[in-house]
C-alpha cells in the first residue's frame, strides 16, 4: 500500500470527466487499496480517483469508521439509478479543498449501482450522510466540486477565503 498525494483545488484535474474502467486489473486493485489508505490517513470518509490524480471512475468510501468499525467500500463505474424528490442540506467538506465546508442540497436518498473489486455488480440505496457522500464522490468523477453547488456570489466569497489560506 502506498499513500498518494491528494490533488488540491484549483487543479484542473478536479474539473475533468473521468474515464470508465474497462476491467478490474491488479493496477485498479492497487489504486483502490492506496485510495483507502490515503482516505483514512487524511482523515476523510470518501475519496475519488481524480483526487489522487487517477482520472478513472472509481471512488472509495467509509462513512462509519470515525464512529465505529471500519466498513470500507470500493465503487467502480458507479451510476445513480434513482433519487428521492426529498432534498437534504448538509455541510460538506472536501479533502481537495481543505478547511472549506459548504452547505449543499442533494437528494436525501439515492439508489446506486456499481461494480465492486471482485467484478460483481452491486446495487444499494443510500440515505442520510451516506447518500450525500456517494453523491459528493460521484460528482468528482464528473468534474464537479462542492463549490459548483454554490451561487456565483457565495462561490466567489469562499474561493477568496480559500485563496487566502494558500498564501
Amino acid at each position: 500500500m502506498t499513500m498518494r498525494d491528494i490533488v488540491l483545488w484549483p487543479d484542473t484535474r478536479l474539473t475533468e470527466l473521468c474515464a470508465r474502467i474497462a476491467a478490474i486489473t491488479p493496477e485498479i486493485e492497487t489504486l483502490a487499496t492506496d485510495m483507502l489508505e490515503t482516505m483514512y490517513d487524511a482523515p476523510g470518509r470518501g475519496l475519488a480517483g481524480p483526487q489522487v490524480g487517477a482520472m478513472q471512475r472509481i471512488f472509495v468510501m467509509d462513512t462509519e469508521w470515525k464512529e465505529g468499525s471500519p466498513a470500507p467500500m470500493v465503487f467502480i463505474n458507479p451510476e445513480i439509478e434513482t433519487c428521492s424528490k426529498t432534498q437534504a442540506v448538509q455541510g460538506e467538506g472536501c479533502l481537495s479543498i481543505p478547511g472549506v465546508a459548504v452547505e449543499v442540497s442533494r437528494p436525501a436518498e439515492v439508489t446506486l449501482r456499481w461494480t465492486d473489486l471482485a467484478g460483481k455488480a452491486q446495487r444499494r440505496m443510500f440515505s442520510g450522510f451516506a447518500a450525500a457522500c456517494v453523491q459528493h464522490e460521484l460528482d468528482h468523477l464528473n468534474g464537479i466540486v462542492t463549490l459548483d453547488h454554490l451561487t456565483e456570489a457565495a462561490r466567489a466569497s469562499v474561493e477568496a477565503d480559500y485563496a487566502d489560506t494558500l498564501s
